[in-house]
């Protein structure tokens, strides 16, 4: 199945953007969240990937997959616990600086120059992030745990879309899912076996959200994402992730009737703004 990477892009963006209200709304303890949106979204998928006979893999990508797992898992894990530590809109904005992160790396380890325009739009981006979240709140914004575990769950992110970006050019996107996430749910199991998390007594709703962490944001947001990140450039993927704030600032204003100022509206199209300036093709001069 193909699709155009951008449209695979703005679909899985949407999908994730669920992610910080049901982790909210279920009566659970973050750790947990996660562990159930690893697992089920795994669930459901290793039906399929058997019956296609998708599992090979070399070695040396199969150990690439599990470490991409746990990665990804230790950002999921630090971003839930900033989520019931402070507000989501800082959480989500502080743990989508991803884009800083990547376009470092790719300097650092690829020698790659992400060029101006990735670097105006990332900051357009974040500016318009500032306003989405209130300058105010910025200003009083203090070093906590909360806000530190969000740091620690950027640059996690970007880790991981660093790592899956060369990957995925060898491996299929199901075959790499169906080794990554399950290597997050046992790093997820241990981690609760290790606190005595609650893991079976919940109620229904809660069961839902579960539900809808590992289909909807898990398996039908990171199948999209990873699909995009095998053709799209690392920089350009982590600073379109930036719009799953926007997105989820909407959402919550829909399903938990929160209110929606004139600051996030203009934030929001700040933000939209900075993405498509890093999508500008520069013009090359002909040489003649």
């Amino acid at each position: 199945m193909r699709m155009n990477p951008k449209v695979s892009l703005i679909l899985g963006i949407v999908c994730i953007s669920f992610s910080p209200i049901f982790v909210k709304l279920a009566d659970a303890s973050p750790i947990v969240s996660g562990f159930y949106r690893m697992t089920l979204a795994w669930i459901v998928l290793a039906p399929y990937v058997l019956a296609k006979g998708n599992l090979r893999i070399a070695t040396k990508d199969l150990l690439l997959a599990f470490l991409g797992g746990v990665v990804f898992a230790a950002d999921i894990a630090m971003w839930n616990m900033s989520l019931v530590l402070i507000s989501a809109t800082v959480s989500t904005l502080i743990a989508n600086l991803a884009p800083l992160w990547v376009g470092l790396m790719s300097y650092i380890f690829l020698k790659k120059v992400a060029g101006p325009l990735f670097w105006t739009g990332t900051f357009i981006a974040i500016a318009g992030m500032a306003v989405l979240v209130g300058i105010s709140n910025l200003v009083h914004l203090q070093i906590n745990l909360g806000l530190l575990l969000a740091f620690a769950a950027s640059f996690f992110y970007a880790m991981y879309i660093m790592l899956t970006k060369g990957i995925l050019r060898r491996v299929n996107t199901i075959t790499f899912m169906f080794y990554s996430m399950l290597a997050a749910a046992i790093f997820f199991l241990i981690i609760c076996v290790i606190r005595g998390d609650n893991l079976l007594h919940y109620q229904s709703t809660t069961w839902f959200y579960f539900a809808g962490m590992g289909i909807l944001c898990q398996l039908g947001g990171w199948i999209t994402i990873n699909y995009a990140i095998m053709h799209l450039d690392a920089t350009k993927v982590a600073i379109s992730l930036l719009m799953q704030t926007v997105i989820a600032c909407f959402l919550a204003a829909f399903l938990l009737n929160e209110k929606l100022e004139v600051k996030e509206i203009v934030g929001s199209v700040i933000v939209l703004i900075g993405i498509a300036v890093t999508f500008i093709k520069r013009k090359t001069t002909a040489n003649y």
